[in-house]
């Protein structure tokens, strides 16, 4: 019997393991949480901390114990490739914690291997910014990761931390697929080529990304798409498209960089200078804090997620690279990159 592309894609999408590169919803609002699960979520990289320092994320990782409690029913930790195969046969949303910059570790490397044994398994090496790593996609000059930095990349390598690219300055970004021994993640951002944006990264950057094994999660954030803030869910598309032809589809995934239910307040917090001078002297042209529904028609929030499916068939992807996008690399990458036991 023939499906229809509606039946058809509705049936891939059931099948797939539907892994979210990148979220950062308010997840103090229940509405988050029914979202993804209703949207047949299977897990997401829920960040933990973007300009947090220490103590301030440890509070953050406390809170996220209170909701594993309070949504046991919905909610499913995940610190190991296996969380995320059961949180799919349970139907729930498997949660990764990871954090959008290294600030929470401070000056101390020994902190990486506490945040790993609390759970951390993504961490992004700076954000927008400079810091004792090296430097941000907003920085005025990008000076290349620091001796501490390639520490970093070493010790997070040896623990099995997943290492992620996005905000990073362009030489950093070099710099650290360098050095480092194990795959890599962008988890959420275009190519720069399809849409000139410091955010979007760099051709070489994606190429050498990929090479070495990595994925590149596609974001839906419209002032990353081509046609801004009147974009669609087929520009999303397109955005995903050019990925695949620049790096095969075994290397992109999605990382949608949703932010449900997230305060104005949020907005002005992530865009200041190292998360106190607003604004920043960086502003952001891109960002509109008068209107902050940054997504594409048809893919609001996580339960929209299933239209994508839709839109990727009729694009002409086949089923088995639906998946992969869906969920199928991230997997993969997770799979290679994180340690039950770390190493020695």
């Amino acid at each position: 019997m023939n499906l229809s592309r509606q039946e058809l894609a509705k049936q891939v999408y059931q099948e797939a393991l539907v892994i979210d590169g990148l979220n950062v919803s308010c997840w103090d609002s229940p509405a988050v949480f029914r979202s993804l699960h209703s949207g047949g979520v299977t897990a997401i990289n829920a960040t933990t901390a973007t300009l947090e320092n220490f103590i301030e994320t440890l509070d953050h990782i406390a809170r996220w114990l209170q909701h594993f409690r309070a949504y046991q029913d919905v909610l499913l930790p995940v610190r190991r490739v296996d969380d995320i195969l059961q949180a799919k046969r349970e139907s729930k949303v498997g949660i990764i914690l990871g954090f959008q910059n290294a600030t929470p570790i401070e000056n101390d490397l020994d902190r990486l291997a506490l945040f790993h044994a609390l759970g951390v398994r993504i961490i992004q090496l700076t954000f927008h910014e400079r810091n004792l790593l090296g430097s941000g996609c907003h920085e005025r000059r990008d000076d290349g990761l620091s001796h501490f930095g390639l520490d970093a990349v070493r010790e997070m390598n040896r623990l099995g931390i997943l290492i992620d690219l996005s905000h990073v300055g362009v030489r950093s970004t070099l710099e650290a697929i360098e050095a480092s021994e194990q795959p890599m993640a962008i988890t959420h951002a275009n190519c720069r080529s399809y849409f000139e944006h410091p955010r979007n990264k760099t051709d070489e950057a994606v190429r050498l990304l990929a090479q070495k094994g990595g994925v590149i999660g596609a974001t839906a954030i419209t002032p990353f798409l081509r046609t801004g803030f009147d974009s669609t869910l087929e520009d999303y598309v397109d955005a995903i498209d050019d990925m695949v032809n620049r790096v095969g589809i075994n290397h992109v995934a999605i990382g949608t960089d949703f932010t449900q239910d997230q305060p104005v307040s949020f907005w002005k917090y992530i865009g200041s200078q190292q998360g106190t001078k607003y604004p920043a002297t960086f502003a952001d042209r891109y960002v509109r804090y008068d209107d902050v529904s940054f997504y594409p028609e048809s893919l609001k929030t996580p339960d929209d997620l299933p239209n994508l499916a839709v839109a990727l068939l009729k694009r002409g992807f086949s089923t088995e690279d639906v998946k992969k996008i869906l969920g199928e690399n991230w997997l993969r990458l997770f799979r290679e990159v994180w340690l039950d036991e770390p190493g020695a």
